[in-house]
């Protein structure tokens, strides 16, 4: 997509939404593609595959102390 067709599925300004397409651009969580004067991004699945595989232990520790006080709560609500 260009970079015109993002920000269009945003409530944002496009020089927001292009000034973070060039961070993720810069690194490689996107690539892009010039075709005359208008340039396409693309996901870079393979860098995402890394940064989500280097979050999932955070996730599963957040999701464990989520599941561990709505275990709480709910044993609270009970007492009351």
């Amino acid at each position: 997509m260009t970079a015109g067709a993002i920000a269009a599925n945003f409530d944002t300004a496009r020089p927001t939404v292009s000034k973070h397409l060039q961070i993720l651009t810069e690194c490689e969580l996107l690539k892009h593609e010039q075709n005359g004067r208008e340039i396409h991004y693309h996901i870079n699945a393979k860098k995402m595959k890394e940064v989500a595989d280097f979050i999932e232990p955070f996730r599963q520790m957040w999701d464990s102390r989520f599941n561990k006080l709505e275990s709480i709560m709910k044993k609270y609500k009970t007492k009351k």
